[in-house]
């Protein structure tokens, strides 16, 4: 038996890759720079009579609560027990005297449950006690306080 091969077959022909060794220049990329009008912090040393290497700060405050409360008809101070069991106490404040106020318990799906008060109440700081009726149930639960064109809500637990 002879095998009849051509030496083309068996030959190995040229790579057709080609590797070029030159060097490759770096890509500089520019940082860019942010250009803002800011002013640099300049603390107030000694201001208002105050002196000293550590009052780095101003004395002189700016209080936003103060003129917005002014504005305000209805103030909720304070709301205790919370979590309630069986009477709930509210402090507020009402700015204008005749304001008619409402305060309303709502569930967490906002419909109305109770009613507590609707009346016509005076300038100065209300306390305000209401007893929980028994048909309500445990549960967190909205407490809705309307005097006037004014509406502020907290948030109650009820045992």
């Amino acid at each position: 038996m002879v095998l009849l091969c051509g030496l083309n077959s068996w030959s190995q022909e040229a790579d057709s890759v080609h590797i070029s060794l030159k060097n490759r220049t770096k890509k500089t990329t520019k940082i860019p720079e942010i250009k803002a009008n800011i002013e640099p912090y300049k603390p107030m040393f000694g201001t208002l009579g105050y002196s000293g290497t550590f009052n780095t700060y101003s004395t002189v405050t700016k209080s936003p609560n103060i003129a917005a409360s002014k504005d305000k008809l209805l103030t909720i101070l304070k709301i205790y027990p919370n979590p309630v069991e069986d009477q709930l106490n509210i402090i507020l404040s009402i700015a204008k005297d005749g304001t008619q106020t409402t305060i309303k318990i709502i569930d967490l799906l906002g419909n109305e449950v109770v009613t507590l008060s609707n009346e016509r109440l005076n300038a100065g700081e209300q306390t305000k006690s209401f007893t929980i009726p028994s048909r309500l149930n445990a549960g967190i639960y909205f407490l809705r306080v309307m005097a006037g064109s004014e509406s502020q809500v907290k948030r109650i637990s009820v045992l």
